[in-house]
């Protein structure tokens, strides 16, 4: 067993699967409340891998299996695309703030940056159309309206489970399931936690795009937000009938 610790555990879990080894990839976070569970406070590398190996022990969760190849470069170009507008946002805040004898600099960094994503999506598109059944799974969520071919291969890649289970199972696995918070007389508000927060900003972002062309989308948005929900909860609120519709 081994945390998901944002890549790290990548050529270990990649080299067990060669070798036909069983292995865990479990949730850093799903460790740190099993230690909270049993009082653990004290944290070295050798304490982590006697806590790790309790977990194991106690919880004994399925084993975890490794995604075709195709799938995991489709991720690495997602992962590498998202860097790429991280560092594309920044450079374009500098231009506006930096003097203009430096705008010469940022402007080529814009540039190259820009080719960087144009090659991105290119390859993204060359391994879906490589694939015939990551192909059929594109067309299908493009045909949902603010959804394109970058958003068709991140779901794909991180959600490899869309289309294998209901939307209920999607919405609590992507992290859009509304969250009951009661105890006793008291009953708080629902809440979304958890779940995968790269499907989940895509889904979000895409949902603001669908509203501005999609009248279903729009008329729920208004309808919900016009009865006193906050306009995230009501955004949140379209990307599940999205996924129900899916």
């Amino acid at each position: 067993m081994i945390e998901s610790t944002g890549r790290y555990e990548a050529a270990f879990i990649t080299a067990c699967a060669k070798a036909n080894l069983p292995f865990n990839m479990v949730n850093p976070i799903h460790v740190k409340r099993f230690a909270g569970a049993i009082g653990r406070k004290a944290k070295t590398d050798k304490l982590d891998a006697e806590l790790i190996a309790h977990y194991s022990e106690a919880i004994q969760p399925a084993l975890s299996s490794l995604k075709p190849e195709t799938m995991r470069l489709m991720a690495d170009l997602v992962s590498r695309r998202n860097q790429l507008l991280d560092m594309q946002t920044s450079e374009k805040n500098r231009l506006q703030i930096m003097p203009k004898a430096t705008q010469a600099s940022i402007k080529s960094v814009l540039l190259a940056i820009k080719k960087q994503i144009e090659k991105m999506d290119d390859e993204l598109g060359k391994l879906i159309e490589s694939c015939p059944e990551y192909k059929a799974k594109s067309d299908l969520v493009q045909s949902m309206p603010g959804i394109g071919k970058v958003s068709a291969a991140t779901l794909i890649s991180y959600l490899p489970e869309l289309g294998l289970l209901n939307s209920k199972e999607i919405a609590a696995l992507v992290g859009v399931a509304p969250m009951n918070r009661e105890s006793g007389k008291y009953k708080g508000k629902q809440v979304i936690q958890g779940g995968r927060s790269q499907v989940r900003t895509l889904l979000f972002m895409a949902m603001m795009s669908a509203m501005q062309c999609n009248p279903v989308f729009k008329r729920t948005y208004t309808r919900l937000v016009e009865a006193g929900k906050p306009k995230k909860v009501a955004i949140i609120a379209c990307v599940m009938w999205e996924e129900k519709a899916a």
